[in-house]
């Protein structure tokens, strides 16, 4: 591999994106559990509601994981202009969700070192980066947007879901049972 070290590794990439899927996940049950008229509101937040904001996530990763690293740019703006990158509902976010974690889920699994290194380009941002940096766009853009929406929700006295590194990361804890002793 010529050039700078990119700063992720394969193992660590894969580990980033789990916790942050894991960490997204917990946010769309949060918002899927609120009263309709609630999730769909204007905020006044980067992408107004609080549920058009977790399509941009989507939107983000898709665009990024699914066109621009495999070289497929020349479909973005076609896949822009398709309606079920725009859901209006929790059923058509829960598909198009699918459809995006399936994509990511599959680049990841075929991810080596020296992809990370890959130079890339998204038309929209000025400049070339490496794979690894595009990759650290998604999960940054990720955590600055669900930072809207835990402001958004506790704006409202409603807390936002856990999302710790060590908690998200560590298998659950079972409790030791203790022997049942007779009577």
């Amino acid at each position: 591999m010529n050039g700078p070290r990119p700063p992720l590794s394969v193992e660590s990439a894969r580990a980033l994106f789990v916790y942050n899927r894991n960490v997204f996940d917990r946010f769309v049950a949060r918002v899927e559990r609120l009263p309709a008229k609630a999730s769909r509101r204007s905020r006044g937040i980067g992408h107004l509601s609080l549920f058009d904001t977790l399509v941009h996530v989507l939107n983000v990763h898709e665009a990024w994981i699914a066109y621009i690293l495999p070289g497929r740019v020349r479909e973005l703006p076609a896949r822009f202009r398709e309606p079920d990158r725009h859901p209006k509902d929790w059923a058509g976010f829960h598909t198009y969700e699918t459809r995006v974690w399936t994509e990511v889920d599959r680049y990841l699994a075929g991810l080596t070192a020296k992809e990370l290194a890959r130079t890339v380009r998204a038309p929209w941002m000025p400049g070339r980066y490496s794979v690894s940096d595009a990759l650290f766009q998604t999960t940054f853009e990720e955590a600055h947007h669900l930072g809207e929406i835990i402001g958004a929700l506790w704006q409202e006295d409603r807390a936002p879901p856990d999302m710790t590194w060590i908690d998200i990361g560590r298998a659950p804890v079972r409790r030791a049972t203790k022997p049942r002793t007779r009577r």
